[in-house]
C-alpha cells in the first residue's frame, strides 16, 4: 500500500502503451475512459486518506507497537484505522468525499491524451527492437519518452484545476467546512479569489514529478533490459515485460516529494483550516514549501499508509 499511495497518476507502461493514451476506436477510448473513472472511484478512499495525512491531520492517538526488532515503537493509525474513523464522523459516503470532481479530473486526462495521441500517432515513430543496436534503440527510447512527456503533461495542465477542486473538498474534513460543496460554485470561488491561477496551484511540481519519473523510469528501464537481462536466458522476454512496473514504484517514492508538494499548494491558503497553520504556513511558492518540509523531514509525509512511526521520539512517551 506504500507503493500505491506513492505512485503517480502517470502510466507504468511502456511509453505508447496502456490504457490512458490508447487512441484507437472511439468504443476503446470510450471504455479507457469507464475504467478509468472505476479505478478513481475504487482508489479515492486510498487518496483521501492519503492527503489528510499529507496536510499533517492525525485526529487519532499513537499506540504502541514493536518494530522487526521487537522493540517497543510509537506507530500513527493506519490507513484502516483512519478509514473507519473518517466513517464514524461522516458515514460511509463520506469516504467518497471529493469524488466528483475526481472523476472528472480523471476522465479529462484520459481524453486529453486520446486526443494528443490522435494529433500526433504512434505508429509514425519507430519502436524498440530487440534487434536494434544500443545507439538506435537508446534514440528510440528517447523519442517515445519524449511523446509521452508531451501527452502527460497536456493532460496534468487540462485536469489539474478539476484536480485543485477535488484536493479542497477532501480537506474540509479537517475544519468541518463547506467552502467547497460542488464543482460549479468551487469554480466560481476560486475564480473570485484566486482567478486563473488559483486553478493551477500545485501544477508545476506536479509536472516535475511526472516528467522526471517517465525519464527515469523509462531510461532505467531501457538500460536494464539491454545491458542486465541476457538473451540466451529463456525468461528474458518475461522479465523484461516487468522491468518498466518494478522500475515505476521504485522511481515513484523517489519522485514522491514533488506529488506531496503538489498537493499541500492546491490547499495551501485557501482559507480552507487544513491549508493554514498549524499544518502549514502560507507558502510564497512550492519551493518555500519544499524547503519547509525538508526542514521538518516531513518530504515523505503520507508515502506509507500502514506501518507509520510517530515522528515524535518514542522515548517521550511512559511506554512501560
Amino acid at each position: 500500500m506504500a507503493a500505491m499511495a506513492a505512485l503517480p497518476p502517470g502510466p507504468l507502461s511502456p511509453p505508447g502503451g496502456g490504457a490512458g493514451d490508447a487512441a484507437g476506436p472511439e468504443g476503446a477510448e470510450g471504455l479507457f475512459v469507464l475504467l478509468g473513472a472505476g479505478l478513481a472511484a475504487a482508489s479515492h478512499p486510498l487518496l483521501y486518506v492519503k492527503l489528510l495525512v499529507q496536510v499533517g491531520h492525525e485526529p487519532l492517538p499513537p499506540t504502541i507497537g514493536r518494530n522487526v526488532l521487537g522493540r517497543k515503537v510509537l506507530y500513527l493509525p493506519g490507513f484502516f484505522t483512519y478509514a473507519r474513523h473518517i466513517v464514524e464522523v461522516d458515514g460511509k459516503r463520506g469516504l467518497f468525499r471529493g469524488l466528483t470532481p475526481r472523476l472528472i479530473s480523471s476522465t479529462l486526462s484520459t481524453i486529453t491524451r486520446g486526443s494528443v495521441k490522435k494529433a500526433f500517432p504512434l505508429e509514425d515513430m519507430e519502436h524498440v527492437s530487440n534487434k536494434d543496436d544500443v545507439k538506435t534503440s537508446l534514440r528510440k527510447v528517447v523519442k517515445e519518452t519524449s511523446h509521452e512527456m508531451m501527452m502527460q503533461c497536456v493532460s496534468r495542465a487540462v485536469s489539474h484545476p478539476l484536480h485543485v477542486i477535488s484536493m479542497r473538498c477532501m480537506v474540509q474534513f479537517v475544519g468541518r467546512e463547506v467552502k467547497y460543496s460542488g464543482v460549479f460554485s468551487a469554480i466560481g470561488r476560486i475564480f473570485k479569489e484566486e482567478g486563473i491561477l488559483g486553478f493551477f496551484v500545485g501544477l508545476v511540481p506536479h509536472i516535475l514529478g511526472d516528467v522526471i519519473f517517465l525519464w527515469c523510469c523509462n531510461l532505467l528501464a531501457h538500460f536494464i533490459n539491454t545491458y542486465a537481462v541476457d538473451d540466451n536466458f529463456s525468461q528474458a522476454s518475461v522479465i523484461r515485460s516487468y522491468t518498466k512496473f518494478v522500475m515505476g514504484i521504485a522511481v515513484s517514492m523517489l519522485t514522491y516529494p514533488f506529488l506531496l508538494v503538489g498537493d499541500l499548494m492546491a490547499v495551501n491558503n485557501c482559507g480552507l483550516r487544513a491549508g493554514l497553520p498549524p499544518y502549514a504556513p502560507a507558502f510564497a511558492s512550492w519551493i518555500h514549501c519544499w524547503r519547509y518540509l525538508s526542514a521538518q523531514g516531513q518530504l515523505f509525509r503520507g508515502s506509507s499508509l500502514l506501518f507509520r512511526r510517530a515522528p515524535i521520539p518514542a522515548a517521550s512517551f511512559p511506554i512501560d
